[in-house]
């Protein structure tokens, strides 16, 4: 089966497999997992911070983050299309008590620094007090281009803000962009990694920052259940994500951009394939056509898809050119 729904599907490497088995562990909540303590320190001057933590999933990054810069009445500002708004249970508002501010995404993903401006508080009883600004790359597939990056950093400075980057895409940013990570990196205070997605580990994200927002970050994970133990087990994959999948990533961007130059002719879909950035495919499905009958199809066909009007498909390391080229015929093919 090929899935095109997600590269959280991806399946761990062999070599990530044989490095879980032997991985050297302790326990971390002590902070003696030698495994997880490489993991981190190896991120940290990766991406060029002080320090990093191993945290169980993006979602949960992301809320360390926010529940680290924030106190509780203070706002963040994000997108509407912000992965942390919309799609991680409201966490920020029910369990820290931080009110989100959500802005129109603009059609490249970024959002436009004067709304940005316009958004924040002043200083009055009547408001929540405004503390960070909250950006994604990559954003939907697009990745958010590195001077309006530098803009949103100089904004939040001049502003008084903190900002933090929701990166679960970062490495396709970076691979995207022709850049390091710790370039994109480098124009925010907290920046949070997946290692589960496009980099293949089976488990696990990591929240980047300086020692006392990791500190703060560390209080915060063990109260909401993350103290992990012998984890080690599970770094260990990681590891091996950050230095044998980056570059990697594009392969997955190539077959994205091939999988939509062979569905620009099937006649039941539209899509503009300018949009392609990374390895995500965006498309309309139209009127009339039953999608979840074709989605059956496809799944009898070896091919799983998240049937909907608006169609997302991922590419990722365990899907190959020729698997793209029999997916294409597929969907071209009558129900």
């Amino acid at each position: 089966m090929l899935d095109f729904r997600s590269d959280t599907v991806t399946q761990p490497t062999e070599a990530m497999r044989l490095a879980m088995s032997r991985a050297e562990v302790g326990d971390d909540v002590y902070g003696d997992d030698p495994t997880v303590n490489r993991l981190q320190d190896m991120a940290a001057e990766m991406l060029g911070f002080d320090a990093a933590l191993f945290t169980a999933s993006g979602t949960q990054a992301n809320l360390l983050a926010l529940m680290s810069h924030c106190e509780r009445g203070d706002e963040y500002i994000c997108g509407q299309e912000a992965h942390n708004y919309r799609f991680e249970g409201g966490g920020a508002a029910v369990l820290g008590s931080i009110q989100p501010q959500p802005l129109a995404n603009q059609a490249d993903g970024t959002i436009a620094l004067e709304a940005i401006s316009a958004a924040i508080k002043p200083d009055d009883i009547h408001f929540a007090r405004t503390r960070l600004l909250s950006l994604e790359n990559t954003i939907g597939g697009k990745v958010l281009p590195l001077d309006y990056l530098a803009r949103a950093q100089a904004l939040a400075f001049d502003k008084g803000l903190k900002i933090h980057l929701d990166g679960a895409r970062l490495a396709n940013a970076a691979v995207a962009c022709g850049v390091d990570m710790a370039r994109i990196a480098g124009h925010f205070d907290s920046v949070s990694l997946c290692l589960s997605k496009g980099l293949a580990a089976p488990v696990g994200s990591l929240l980047l920052g300086d020692e006392r927002l990791i500190n703060k970050a560390k209080r915060w994970r063990k109260m909401l259940g993350g103290g992990m133990r012998q984890a080690g087990v599970l770094a260990a994959a990681g590891i091996l994500a950050l230095t044998e999948q980056v570059e990697r990533l594009e392969e997955d961007h190539a077959n994205a951009r091939l999988l939509a130059e062979l569905l620009g002719d099937v006649d039941w879909l539209s899509l503009d394939i300018n949009q392609v950035q990374t390895n995500m495919v965006f498309a309309s499905v139209n009127e009339g056509v039953d999608i979840q009958a074709k989605a059956r199809s496809l799944r009898e066909q070896g091919f799983i898809i998240s049937p909907g009007k608006q169609l997302r498909f991922v590419t990722h390391k365990d899907i190959n050119s020729d698997g793209i080229r029999r997916f294409a015929a597929a969907l071209k093919a009558p129900v």
